[in-house]
């Protein structure tokens, strides 16, 4: 059973799948652990600046040589589709509540522009401050803060780091890679 077409097989520019991350790096597990942890540290979560309309964000040491953020979201940001460009990860909510949309699906990570989706392969969850989830290296999902009013704090770990992250737009049930974005474009 196919769970996503392509509908326009063309290959896009730069989106090479990265190597797979090194056996010695942390566990999506240990991620979780980590970022769950840091998320509990109210000190050091007081400790990022707030911006009223822009995320900001504060580069951390994760473990294993994993790499690691801790973001601020003012009320009603989000990231957009994207993926991690092959990293494993995790992220908790610190504070505030952040909403998740993901794809139940492996898409490949080559060779199309635009793939329509079948029915049932979209899940949504709500992270109150504590919650936490770990992903694989195809995961594909939308993060935001659905509040009017709240920031939300968030930490976030990948592994290997990221190499590389697509960016996608979303209609109905066609997803339509738009870019890619590198290290230097974030950072």
């Amino acid at each position: 059973m196919s769970v996503a077409t392509p509908a326009t097989p063309v290959p896009a520019p730069g989106t090479e799948a990265p190597a797979a991350p090194s056996p010695a790096g942390p566990t999506p597990a240990e991620l979780l652990e980590f970022v769950r942890t840091t998320a509990a540290d109210a000190d050091l979560v007081a400790t990022l600046p707030l911006d009223p309309e822009n995320r900001t964000w504060v580069q951390l040491e994760g473990p294993g040589g994993s790499e690691a953020w801790l973001i601020g979201w003012p009320p009603g940001t989000g990231t957009g589709w994207h993926d991690h460009g092959g990293s494993q990860g995790a992220f908790a909510t610190a504070a505030g509540t952040l909403r998740e949309d993901s794809l139940a699906v492996r898409l490949p990570t080559e060779g199309w522009r635009t793939l329509e989706l079948e029915d049932g392969v979209d899940r949504y969850r709500a992270l109150s401050a504590g919650d936490g989830r770990a992903f694989g290296r195809h995961h594909v999902h939308q993060v935001i803060n659905e509040s009017g009013a709240e920031h939300a704090i968030s930490v976030h770990a990948y592994y290997p780091p990221l190499p590389l992250m697509r960016r996608y737009s979303r209609t109905g049930p066609l997803l339509r890679l738009e870019e890619v974005e590198r290290p230097e474009d974030w950072q």
